[in-house]
């Protein structure tokens, strides 16, 4: 009796919410059109394949002929479509209704795309919690696919693995697969007869097993190197794709490619499974804290190089929801979701009688607002990704919009609550508005971490703060291995570029490796030391004279005579001058009117000593606005002529009593009003992030330092005020 087995293929294509239109084009170009182009060709390969929503989106509106050829694969039996969240969000970290309102939205484009009812769905990230399957299978998937990863966290071997297995939550089944790490790492890797020669020696003659494979569409294609690799070229002949299809077609006998729907519907479970949380082996790696990420990564290599598999097997990474300690931004994100998410859905009892496309339309923008990928980082962008992150506070902000005008109405507000958004048992003080809303951090310096300016739909604090990654280090030894290798040179031996060590967008980023101390927000108060310029304050290398820029400020809140709120903080600290440490009390002022879309702010700096204090105060904002190096995003100061007016440009400039930040593409302009004359730094926040593509810097805000000389004598006070306008442009 002959041998037989199984393949069953599943490609997951996605591009995130608000990601350039010429990636959307480059990623079909190479990825997404030449499998069509080739499942054509090769008729008996049947598989599965997942189009994200924002993909599906952009696919309809720029390439509709691509969906109607991938219909006709469906017609006649050769693709089985999968379903998911339509936006493709961490189903973990969104709130129940929304994951079911996601996965049964992607469902109803699919049946509508393609005439078929999907019932497998994809998970992003393989990110796997036990509570899933009842979500899951309450929305309609029979079936996901999780990492083999997953299963060996149970003490599955891989032998175990081929077919699939019955989870429950609550008595609610959900079928569960489990993806090869040999074959996401052969193919298309490794040469076809390798991946050949490994299904055909797992074949058996009982010929039930499945060898399953869920991987990214992307890196056939798109991914560096992979183009000419998979598909040959622009000549799309001879590449890896075609040789493996064809492989695949001349073993028919033995080997039959499968949809795992199909393979459900055929063949029983190999037995009941209770999966921990997971994803894949990578993933968790990046979860962890940057140390531990890097040391994870050598032990891990060291163990696979010295056979020590009995012990690597039990080397377990991080949790995904760590990412929401690891990046306070991504935090912060995912706890404006939640709040947004709770004011939208209070709209389903009919709140103010809502009608029911504004619902619709808010529930549209909420989870657009999901979209996972500025909520993590790992070896793609992710929350180092302005432009995505941009795109998320966008959504969010639509979809507010939507639900407070259909509470509230038309009439300007303001209000202000005290709400743990951050979920750390210490409040934060939220102002939000018919024009803007400040979020408030009280126990950290009385930052102000969130600006949102409402009608824009823009976050104006929207940035990352610089901070140590596990891959910093490989960047680190590369650079000195590169320094070495060019000491060597004069004694005759190659010297190898960093570009040829590890790939890198440009030379010298190890020299650009600074790290922030607290979070870049606004409204953080400094008091600098003599010595302190602006290179050592750049490198974030310097002594803080005060106790103000992350300590607790007490609060209050009054209530205002236009309707609108004062918010004063408050913190009795001290500033060292040499070696004596001076008591200090420093107060701010801000006041939001409705529907204004002015920010008065207004400073007290009392000296409650018995000695003189001579110091420097200044207070720091950082302004996330995308376009560090574009030609229409730029500062302006009247009167004074700028060298380079980049936002990303640096530079020390005195005697400023007014400036400006403008970004003509988004037509905003933020506008600065001092009372007083400044010495103004002005520096560009850029954080070094590895990619499939590389090392990188990435631009992540200007940061503003308007500071002055003050002497104080016992008991003696000193003021500033300062007004912000936020103007259309």
């Amino acid at each position: 009796m002959s041998k037989k087995i199984y393949l069953a293929l599943a490609i997951h294509n996605h591009q995130p919410v608000g990601n350039f239109d010429f990636v959307f084009a480059e990623a079909y170009e190479r990825a997404y059109l030449p499998m069509i182009e080739a499942l054509e060709k090769h008729p008996t390969i049947r598989l599965a394949l997942h189009y994200t929503g924002p993909l599906r989106d952009w696919l309809v509106a720029n390439r509709p002929e691509l969906v109607e050829r991938v219909a006709a694969l469906v017609a006649r039996g050769q693709v089985e479509m999968m379903t998911g969240g339509y936006y493709e969000p961490i189903l973990v970290a969104v709130p129940d209704a929304d994951k079911l309102g996601q996965v049964r939205k992607l469902t109803q484009a699919v049946q509508d795309d393609f005439g078929y009812t999907p019932t497998g769905g994809w998970l992003a990230e393989r990110v796997w919690e036990p509570h899933l399957a009842k979500p899951l299978a309450e929305a309609g998937v029979e079936y996901t696919i999780v990492d083999d990863t997953h299963f060996k966290y149970v003490g599955l071997e891989d032998r175990d693995l081929f077919g699939y297995y019955v989870t429950e939550e609550q008595g609610i089944p959900l079928k569960i697969f489990g993806t090869s790490m040999k074959l996401r790492y052969t193919i298309p890797w490794a040469a076809v007869e390798e991946v050949m020669a490994w299904l055909q020696g797992e074949a058996t003659e009982a010929g039930t097993k499945v060898a399953v494979m869920g991987d990214d569409g992307e890196k056939f294609g798109l991914w560096p190197g992979t183009y000419q690799h998979v598909w040959g070229g622009k000549s799309r002949t001879g590449g890896w794709m075609e040789q493996f299809f064809g492989a695949l077609e001349e073993s028919a006998a033995w080997l039959e490619t499968i949809p795992p729907g199909e393979y459900i519907r055929r063949f029983p479970a190999l037995g009941r499974i209770y999966l921990p949380t997971a994803s894949y082996d990578e993933m968790t790696e990046w979860a962890l804290p940057a140390r531990l990420s890097g040391e994870i990564v050598a032990l891990k290599h060291r163990l696979k190089d010295e056979g020590r598999t009995d012990i690597l097997r039990f080397v377990r990474g991080g949790f995904w929801r760590y990412f929401m300690v690891k990046y306070p931004e991504v935090n912060t994100m995912h706890k404006k979701m939640l709040r947004v998410s709770e004011k939208v859905h209070s709209l389903e009892g009919g709140a103010g009688g809502s009608p029911g496309h504004r619902l619709a339309e808010a529930l549209d923008d909420l989870w657009a607002a999901q979209c996972n990928c500025p909520y993590w980082h790992g070896v793609f962008g992710g929350i180092y990704l302005p432009h995505i992150r941009t795109a998320n506070y966008a959504h969010l902000l639509a979809a507010e919009n939507l639900a407070d005008e259909t509470r509230r109405g038309s009439q300007a507000w303001v209000e202000a609550n005290e709400v743990d958004l951050d979920r750390d048992s210490q409040p934060e003080l939220l102002v939000e508005g018919t024009a803007m809303n400040l979020y408030f951090d009280p126990a950290r310096g009385g930052t102000l971490f969130e600006w949102d300016w409402r009608a824009k739909k823009f976050n104006l604090v929207n940035n990352l703060t610089r901070r140590p990654e596990g891959y910093h280090q490989t960047l680190v030894d590369a650079a000195l291995k590169k320094a070495q290798q060019e000491e060597a040179a004069g004694e005759g031996e190659k010297v190898l570029t960093i570009h040829e060590i590890v790939r890198a967008k440009e030379e010298g980023l190890e020299k650009l490796l600074y790290y922030d101390w607290y979070r870049r927000a606004a409204l953080i108060d400094h008091f600098l030391h003599a010595g302190v310029d602006l290179e050592s304050f750049y490198r974030a290398d310097y002594g803080e004279a005060g106790d103000f820029v992350a300590e607790p400020f007490a609060w209050q809140v009054e209530p205002a005579a236009d309707g609108g709120v004062t918010v004063r903080l408050y913190r009795d600290g001290g500033v060292w001058v040499g070696e004596r440490f001076c008591p200090v009390r420093l107060e701010k002022a801000v006041h939001v009117a409705p529907g204004a879309l002015e920010l008065p702010v207004s400073y007290v700096i009392l000296n409650k000593g018995a000695e003189p204090l001579e110091t420097r105060f200044g207070v720091e904002f950082n302004f996330g606005l995308l376009s560090g190096h574009a030609d229409d995003a730029y500062y302006r100061i009247p009167g004074m002529e700028l060298g380079d007016r980049h936002l990303d440009s640096k530079g020390e400039i005195g005697g400023v009593s007014e400036l400006a930040l403008v970004h003509e593409y988004f037509g905003l302009e933020i506008a600065l009003f001092l009372d007083r004359p400044a010495t103004l730094w002005r520096l560009p926040i850029e954080a070094i992030s590895n990619s499939e593509g590389g090392f990188e810097r990435i631009y992540q805000c200007s940061c503003l330092l308007p500071h002055w000389s003050i002497q104080l004598e016992a008991g003696e006070s000193w003021k500033v005020g300062l007004r912000f306008v936020l103007k259309e442009t």
